[in-house]
């Protein structure tokens, strides 16, 4: 017997550690959970390509993932596109001079490719947590690089030290104001999506795809971009590390430190006891 029928989880800070691991505890409960009937799956603001690994790292061999807040959703298996959005040409253009405006550090994202104006220290960390590799643009802005080339953006972000964050958020929220969807998927990061694209919408997909009710439906998250899909489903999780807007709508669990993906399934979802 399992509460929830669909259980999403976020990966960086809620499931993965900070050394880049998923404990042996996560994993023994997700397969527990699978072993029951739950469908288990990851919602992350990661490529495609940098979570479909870490993923069949899990024993997860089939299923969906969730990747760019939503906008791409494909089979674990074969990597197949089930839902494939992205910005409008001039959209994706738009959203990068927003940030170049707004932060000197910019990624942007195709499909597939990441391209950074700026080769630094905190490239070279989110390259490593990632495990992509980006292509330097420096003899152009990317929004240039993107009208030039025809680019399908999927994402785009600016990267910042995290006493910056919350002003260069607020100051590129005002910028784009409904036209798309800006979030913060780390403390250090601000991302913009096409407008639509975020993590509820990809739990709605899911639940659709499923055929699950939204209400059988729980999420696990730590950041601001976990936000719509907490709210959206029945089982709301935030791990004690979360933003407090989270906190403030979802159960508190453990940190991702101590298993706090694992404790929700074992106490919430199966509400399997243990010493």
């Amino acid at each position: 017997m399992i509460n929830y029928d669909l259980f999403l989880s976020d990966f960086d800070g809620t499931l993965v550690r900070s050394d880049g691991t998923v404990s042996e505890r996560a994993r023994r409960a997700i397969e527990d959970y699978r072993a029951r009937g739950g469908i288990f799956a990851v919602c992350t603001g990661r490529m495609l390509t940098s979570i479909l690994p870490r993923v069949r790292e899990l024993g997860i061999e089939e299923g969906l993932v969730a990747a760019y807040q939503g906008a791409l959703i494909a089979d674990v298996k074969t990597g197949k596109l089930l839902k494939n959005e992205g910005f409008s040409p001039s959209g994706g253009v738009r959203a990068l001079k927003i940030l170049e405006k707004e932060c000197p550090h910019v990624h942007m994202y195709t499909q597939d490719a990441l391209f950074s104006n700026k080769k630094d220290e905190l490239l070279d960390i989110y390259e490593k947590i990632c495990g992509v590799k980006a292509e330097i643009v420096s003899e152009m802005p990317l929004s240039e690089k993107a009208e030039r080339e025809g680019l399908r953006i999927v994402k785009a972000l600016a990267m910042c030290s995290p006493s910056e964050h919350a002003d260069i958020l607020r100051r590129v929220s005002e910028a784009a104001g409904d036209a798309f969807y800006v979030t913060g998927s780390s403390d250090w990061l601000v991302e913009i999506m096409p407008h639509g694209q975020n993590k509820e919408s990809a739990a709605r997909f899911l639940s659709e795809y499923y055929s699950v009710p939204m209400q059988r439906v729980a999420a696990i998250g730590d950041q601001l971009n976990d936000l719509p899909m907490i709210a959206a489903v029945g089982g709301k999780f935030a791990v004690a590390n979360a933003a407090e807007a989270l906190k403030k709508i979802a159960c508190t669990v453990p940190s991702n430190e101590e298993d706090g993906v694992a404790f929700a399934l074992e106490h919430y979802v199966m509400r399997k006891s243990y010493e």
